[in-house]
């Protein structure tokens, strides 16, 4: 049962009627898909933003989410056409940060500095991962992912963060699977000169 499916079992009308008043002029409508997919949305910019962004970005997600509304197709889950507009809405956030990039973490502690050598150090696709995702280095991989051009910092952390295949990550973002293919490789390899110049400039 997909997610769009699992909103209609309270007893309140499924998304797709909600929709298709809206689209027929039942505006004031639509607060009930943001109460739905309020915590969707949020979970998936928190992931992909800083957190002072996180609110700014979420509400973008609706306002486009509304105007383009007559363009869903019904083909598939709400939840999913409202993620891929959520991650675009992420992407666009970063190229108008793009421009004031933030300054690196001076230096690193000795934990920092174990987990940035072993990350460095891996060769293995599947290890480099498992070590991108530990928490307790999420502050020290932010601030290395924002230095990276957004198109590459999305697709960084869908693929190699996140877990998602090339073409899911390519229909989320409505790229080509080789251009998907491509940046997740040049920014892997950006992210590690960055983890190699904060080892260089660590105590």
């Amino acid at each position: 049962m997909t997610e769009g499916d699992r909103r209609t079992t309270g007893g309140g009308p499924r998304d797709e009627e909600i929709i298709r008043r809206v689209l027929v002029g039942e505006v004031d409508l639509f607060v009930e898909l943001i109460n739905r997919y309020q915590q969707h949305v949020t979970r998936i910019v928190a992931g992909h933003v800083r957190r002072d962004m996180v609110e700014e970005v979420a509400h973008d997600t609706f306002v486009r989410a509304y105007t383009s509304l007559s363009t869903y197709s019904f083909r598939t889950p709400f939840s999913h056409w409202l993620a891929t507009i959520a991650l675009r809405a992420c992407y666009d956030a970063w190229r108008n940060v793009s421009a004031r990039k933030e300054v690196l973490l001076s230096g690193l502690g000795d934990e920092q500095q174990q987990w940035a050598d072993r990350l460095l150090a891996t060769e293995s696709h599947e290890r480099f991962e498992e070590l991108a995702r530990q928490q307790e280095t999420r502050e020290l991989l932010h601030s290395a992912l924002n230095q990276l051009s957004p198109e590459n910092r999305m697709v960084l952390t869908l693929v190699h963060l996140e877990g998602h295949s090339v073409r899911e990550a390519a229909e989320l973002l409505g790229w080509s699977t080789v251009n998907v293919k491509v940046r997740a490789h040049r920014a892997r390899q950006q992210l590690r000169k960055l983890l190699e110049g904060l080892l260089r400039n660590s105590p």
